[in-house]
């Protein structure tokens, strides 16, 4: 929707499981006219195990979601991000989130050589929409889905990914950043809350902004 006058070319959108950010991927490609990018998550063989016993499968799990998504973010070129705009539900450089959490410190070594590499070798976004939400919000979300592969995972382990993401996103400073907090938001079955934060999204902004639903701005 050119209306819209969209300042961004490459969206991407992230958060932690459950939050909501394919969701959001799909309706925000929809309302501006854009291609999708989604991460491919249940093609990974090891996931399963890994959520049964994650010190025996962490590394190869990462490394395996490491390449897979490598390649898919070789399937962008440059020349497309000219010419079409495009919405991805996940950031590459946030690889790095679960593999300082999951792999021990020689495996996070190797990790590190190999994607140092890769990480040179991806288009970068023009501005990343942090999802936010509490540990509790998220379990509840999670066990809604009702993913096979997820059921079993447990407080402590979303809560420490909960931890990770934010200091990550603390720290981000490499394009535009929107932080979002989705405790109190229902884009998906609220169209007023959907269209006040896609109001947000493209207005353009440099730095770390925080989005304020319109119906919030100004109270104590």
């Amino acid at each position: 929707m050119d209306e819209l006058n969209c300042p961004w070319n490459y969206l991407v959108i992230e958060g932690v499981i459950g939050v909501g950010k394919t969701s959001l991927t799909r309706m925000l490609s929809d309302s501006l006219g854009a291609r999708v990018n989604l991460e491919v998550v249940e093609d990974n063989p090891f996931l399963p195990r890994f959520y049964e016993d994650k010190d025996a499968h962490a590394f190869v799990t990462q490394m395996f979601f490491l390449l897979s998504r490598f390649r898919q973010q070789q399937s962008i070129p440059q020349s497309d991000l000219f010419q079409e705009r495009i919405v991805s539900d996940y950031l590459f450089a946030k690889d790095r989130i679960f593999a300082n959490i999951n792999l021990d410190d020689d495996e996070l070594r190797m990790y590190d050589q190999i994607a140092n590499i890769l990480e040179s070798r991806v288009p970068r976004p023009d501005v990343v929409i942090y999802l936010q939400a509490s540990t509790e919000v998220l379990l509840e979300r999670i066990q809604w889905r009702g993913r096979t592969y997820e059921k079993d995972m447990d407080e402590e382990y979303i809560q420490a990914l909960n931890e990770a993401y934010n200091y990550f996103f603390f720290h981000y400073g490499d394009t535009p950043l929107l932080v979002v907090n989705s405790n109190e938001l229902d884009f998906v079955k609220n169209r007023g809350h959907y269209e006040d934060l896609l109001h947000r999204i493209v207005q353009p902004f440099t730095g770390t902004q925080y989005y304020v639903p319109s119906w919030m701005e100004g109270d104590d």
